[in-house]
Formats: C-alpha cells, structure tokens, sequence
C-alpha cells in the first residue's frame, strides 16, 4: 500500500491529515487556492488517484463524493519506512546505516517508542 507520492498528492495528503476530518473535494480545493492557482478537476483527479492508492476512502454525497483519509499520517509513514527495508536487499546493514544518521533528538525519540513497544513484544 505504501508508495511514493507525487507533490500534488503530498499536499492533499497532509491537508487531510490537518484537518482530521471528511472533506469533500471542494472543502481541499479551497484550502490549496489560498497559495496558489488550481482547478477543481485537477485536485477531484488526484483525490480519485489517492482514493484507487488506497490513502483514501470515499463515501457519495449527492453528485460529488466526501473523503477521509484512512490512516493517520505516522501509520502511512511507518508503511512507507518498511516497504523501504524491505527492498533494501541487506536489512541489518540498511538498519546501521539509518541509526547512524539519527539525530540525537531521533535517537530519543526512537529509545521511548522502544520502551513503549519493545522488539520482540508483538503477540500473534
């Protein structure tokens, strides 16, 4: 489920995860005239492309449809992160190399979701 998003769809996206609430394609189109010049068509096509990606769901509302997104952003992210490990060929030397890179503020970040979940501690 998880792939790459256009910079288009990345916008809609997170003005979904904003706003944490349906919206109908009206409702995003004026939130994204507010920066810039953009035709409804443009962001309905998106909205629907979203929607056949599976980021969206979808519900009619007369003749136009209202969307809500249909995970939260960290999950969307969390996907994207293992579909990323998952093809990197070598996932132990991929994993060094992402700790390597962290932040201290990552660091910590990471050290409490641990504490939260520990590995190991997911029941099947």
């Amino acid at each position: 489920m998880a792939r790459g998003l256009g910079e288009l769809e990345s916008t809609i996206m997170e003005r979904m995860w904003a706003i944490r609430r349906p919206a109908s394609v009206r409702d995003v189109l004026e939130h994204l005239e507010q920066g810039r010049t953009i035709a409804y068509t443009t962001v309905m096509t998106v909205m629907d492309k979203l929607h056949t990606k599976g980021l969206l769901k979808r519900k009619s509302a007369g003749r136009a449809y209202i969307y809500e997104t249909v995970s939260s952003k960290e999950a969307y992210t969390a996907d994207v992160m293992r579909e990323s490990l998952a093809g990197s060929g070598n996932r132990a030397a991929t994993l060094v190399h992402f700790l390597e890179r962290l932040t201290p503020e990552e660091a910590g970040a990471l050290e409490a979701a641990l504490q939260v979940y520990p590995p190991g501690g997911r029941s099947s």
